[in-house]
């Protein structure tokens, strides 16, 4: 889950606190406007109680920009990037604005810029990258001092560690970082932190049944008639899915094994989706089929899902297969991806 180094959550009950004392904006036609070039004096934090002058900001966060000559306010730039404000959240000397997400940050003006109906003032305001944001890492099933790379965004000058331990980073980018695993690696969690706060991917190191591929001895048979999708922006976990025709009361089955080193783990976990509203039920070792106690609903949006030991009957006496049937009695397209275990 992400975290963010700056208060954020007291940003509305500040906006709101400000316009119950009836502080709200001026018209271009109100007598109380200024009718002179406007001044910045300071950028704060909205959240902050004291306000104070801030040199840095982070995208997604709300400003209080503080001056003279605002009433009339027509643009607001940072970094050059024309941003939403709202009129009503506008006085003579303060602005409530929230940063864009897709603010620029590399190679920028390092500027916010007001306009107003009376003029332009420009202030040195440097604005930071959003929070990094983990979307998954390859391979799960890396052993220690195994090299993985990690997916996603905003990784500007991140510190990785994987159940708090720091890890080598082997090369970085905006949008992946391969880091070698360090040692006690096995079943622990990766966080990338940056300058702007940290995210953590829910999926821990050695736990994949199918991450971009089947482990052995697991797998889907050929007769199901699925597809292997490559397309890193679809998927869930990595770059490859699973996808699925299934008709009304049919099936996709995965094959049958044996696996009965699973006592450190917890239970089981996969994602699904579909095209349109489906259902389906959970197939756990060749048992539950129509059961609708084991029944999910699936959406257009990856939903991960997950079921302890204790919910699947209790601690197995080992993992044979895992299957899913179709539980609505029409055709819909199935979407499948990051089967594995959970440990916690």
């Amino acid at each position: 889950m992400k975290t963010f180094k700056l208060k954020k959550l007291m940003g509305l009950l500040t906006v709101f606190t400000v316009v119950s004392l009836g502080i709200v904006s001026c018209s271009d036609d109100d007598s109380s406007a200024s009718t002179s070039a406007p001044e910045i004096n300071s950028i704060a934090l909205s959240a902050d109680e004291n306000l104070e002058p801030l040199e840095v900001g982070y995208a997604n966060n709300m400003y209080a920009i503080q001056g003279v000559g605002f009433s009339t306010l027509q643009k607001v730039y940072f970094n050059d990037t024309d941003t939403y404000f709202n009129p009503t959240l506008v006085t003579e000397n303060t602005i409530f604005v929230t940063i864009d997400k897709d603010t620029p940050y590399a190679d920028a003006s390092n500027e916010l810029k007001i306009v107003t109906k009376y003029g332009t003032a420009v202030y040195p305001f440097i604005v930071a990258p959003p929070a990094p944001e983990l979307r998954s890492f390859q391979p799960v099933n890396a052993a220690d001092g195994e090299v993985v790379t990690l997916l996603g965004n905003y990784f500007l000058d991140p510190v990785v560690t994987v159940g708090g331990v720091e890890a080598e980073i082997v090369s970085t980018s905006l949008t992946e970082v391969a880091i070698k695993l360090p040692a006690g690696s096995q079943h622990k969690y990766i966080e990338v932190e940056t300058i702007s706060g940290s995210d953590t991917w829910g999926t821990a190191v050695g736990t994949a049944i199918y991450d971009d591929a089947f482990y052995d001895p697991w797998t889907i048979e050929e007769w199901n008639n699925h597809e292997y999708i490559t397309d890193p922006a679809k998927a869930y976990q990595g770059v490859t899915f699973i996808k699925k025709e299934i008709s009304g009361w049919d099936n996709i089955q995965g094959n049958w094994a044996w696996d009965d080193q699973i006592s450190q783990y917890t239970g089981i976990r996969f994602s699904v989706r579909s095209d349109d509203p489906g259902k389906l039920v959970l197939i756990f070792n060749g048992a539950n089929w129509g059961d609708a106690n084991f029944a999910f609903t699936t959406t257009s949006d990856w939903k991960e899902y997950r079921y302890t030991w204790e919910e699947l009957g209790g601690m197995p006496e080992a993992l044979q297969n895992i299957s899913f049937q179709e539980f609505t009695g029409a055709t819909h397209n199935y979407y499948f991806d990051n089967i594995g275990f959970t440990v916690d």
